[in-house]
């Protein structure tokens, strides 16, 4: 039965039919059961085609080759090279999956390795021919909007695109989904000067990175063990920030985009109640903290100017592992800030 998302006051749930919809907002109005701000996970496989690792190795080798066929490019023998031994059923996290496919990839031959980059359609091409590309392909172009080049960015990224492929004999290739023309050009700019051996390992990291990629849109890990947690460091002061309120909102994608949820830090500095995100809530896409660092300080007697230098710390990360630990602290002062990606 079909999912009807149902949104109220940043509330999102998805519900199969009327009774259920119904039944939902009894317990959200009556027994205030659901949390303000959550956003709730779908099922494990949706319309979408998102899959339990378990339940596609059900389905036998070879369903999962044929599923798993376009995750490299016009190159199906990395998947069926996966299923022919039977180690692939041991296999329950994505990143594991995506392990196992690249090290076929890097143990085969260079002549296949060749014929994997040369299989990679013309980027200036797909522009063009947008239409006759495969579906992940059609995806991946649209979203980097390539199609609003200028004219003069149009014909300076051809004559750099031919310029590349005359020199190196394979197509350019980038992980676009999530870049911009901008990036595009500055990429194929950057990467012209390289040296032949040096090149071919790029283009084989964008190669995976577009794997990868793929790997995230179809298929998800058995059990979801990922996790975002936060710390914030008063340097100011040389202790942890304590009673810091922050809140955390999703970007993308677009259909799970909202406010996750309000904290305000304990005595340690950290959010009470552990981990801001994880299990079916922790996805990948972009999100941003925003730390109230102005009304902090104010607590905490520390001199800030009439018009704060740092009232509101607004920053923004992308998590692209639904199998890791992501650490995002914030060491902060009046005057200044940094994170890093911890764990």
């Amino acid at each position: 039965e079909a999912h009807q998302p149902f949104i109220t006051n940043n509330k999102q749930i998805e519900v199969k039919g009327g009774m259920i919809a119904f039944l939902h907002l009894f317990a959200l109005f009556v027994f205030g059961t659901l949390a303000p701000g959550r956003v709730f996970a779908r099922e494990s496989c949706d319309a979408g085609g998102m899959m339990k690792l378990r339940d596609l190795w059900a389905k036998g080798p070879a369903d999962a080759a044929s599923f798993l066929g376009g995750i490299y490019e016009h190159s199906a023998w990395v998947s069926q090279a996966l299923v022919e031994d039977k180690a692939h059923l041991k296999i329950t996290a994505v990143s594991a999956l995506a392990a196992a496919m690249k090290k076929i990839v890097d143990d085969a031959p260079q002549s296949q390795k060749l014929e994997l980059l040369q299989a990679h359609p013309d980027l200036a091409a797909k522009v063009e021919k947008l239409p006759e590309l495969t579906a992940d392909s059609q995806a991946e172009q649209s979203s980097a909007g390539l199609q609003s080049m200028t004219q003069q960015e149009r014909e300076s990224f051809t004559a750099m695109n031919n310029e590349y492929k005359t020199k190196f004999g394979i197509p350019f290739i980038l992980a676009v989904r999530h870049s911009t023309k901008h990036t595009v050009l500055s990429a194929l700019e950057g990467r012209l000067p390289n040296p032949l051996e040096t090149e071919m390992v790029t283009a084989m990291q964008q190669v995976h990175k577009i794997a990868w990629m793929r790997l995230l849109a179809k298929v998800e890990s058995d059990e979801l063990a990922g996790f975002l947690t936060c710390h914030v460091l008063d340097t100011a002061n040389g202790v942890p920030a304590a009673k810091m309120r922050i809140s955390l909102t999703r970007l993308s994608p677009p259909e799970s985009a909202g406010l996750v949820a309000n904290f305000v830090t304990n005595d340690d500095g950290r959010l009470e109640g552990g981990p801001a995100l994880k299990g079916a809530n922790f996805t990948v896409g972009t999100y941003e903290w925003i730390f109230y660092t102005g009304d902090y300080f104010a607590s905490m007697g520390t001199f800030v100017p009439g018009t704060p230098f740092l009232d509101e710390v607004p920053l923004r990360f992308g998590i692209d592992n639904p199998d890791d630990h992501y650490h995002v602290p914030l060491l902060v002062s009046p005057w200044s800030y940094s994170t890093y990606r911890g764990s």
